[in-house]
């Protein structure tokens, strides 16, 4: 059976779940599987879930995978939603395929770098890791967009996001390129920074396409 079927099943589970609904009725109503009934034979078989009353519940085992699954799900949106700001109608779809083929280490760093975030773009919890647990509190991300960096901080640019190229251009004819270190000298009414010796204004609107790193 295609791995893909049984990720599909855990996760759809899993969802249910946090809605309150463990009716095997439900999952077969929202299941876009072929076969349901083989579908569950194999997770049962698999000792994925089992069969109680009217229900259908996660083993154990079953949900750690689903858990993963989502944690990697929910972290992609994120990701793909608040620095990339793709729309909405493709988040989705690449989410899931992210979800496939993200290993645990870089799923680990993709959070620590959002800074472990409790909710996806949804508003669905996004299940902790290990490397959430080395916090009592949620930290501030390791990277943020210039928009929401301290005045006063130095910080190094990690990337741009603009789909313009003449803007991108006309950033790098000024220094600030991925790489660059800059200072961020105000605000207000205008965003001013600091890359070597130039003070250098930006439009807000500009400033939300700059993801800086602080520096030491």
């Amino acid at each position: 059976m295609e791995q893909e079927r049984i990720d599909e099943a855990l996760e759809l589970l899993w969802t249910l779940e946090e809605d309150g609904y463990l009716a095997f009725n439900r999952f077969k109503a929202n299941s876009d599987d072929i076969d349901v009934g083989e579908l569950v034979d194999e997770l049962k078989k698999q000792d994925m879930v089992l069969i109680k009353g009217d229900d259908i519940l996660l083993t154990d085992k079953g949900r750690g995978l689903a858990k993963g699954l989502i944690r990697r799900q929910r972290l992609a949106e994120q990701l793909f939603t608040e620095v990339f700001q793709l729309r909405e109608d493709s988040v989705q779809a690449d989410a899931c395929k992210m979800e496939h083929i993200l290993s645990e280490e870089l799923t680990e760093r993709v959070c620590t770098f959002l800074g472990h975030p409790p909710k996806c773009p949804h508003g669905k919890p996004i299940p902790r890791g290990e490397c959430c647990k080395k916090y009592k509190v949620d930290i501030e991300p390791l990277v943020v967009r210039l928009t929401d960096f301290e005045v006063g901080s130095r910080g190094r640019i990690v990337f741009i996001v603009s789909s313009e190229a003449l803007r991108l251009n006309k950033f790098s004819s000024m220094g600030i390129t991925a790489g660059s270190i800059i200072k961020l000298l105000q605000k207000r009414p205008s965003f001013v920074i600091q890359v070597e010796e130039t003070s250098i204004a930006i439009d807000p609107e500009i400033a939300k396409e700059i993801f800086v790193k602080r520096t030491v």
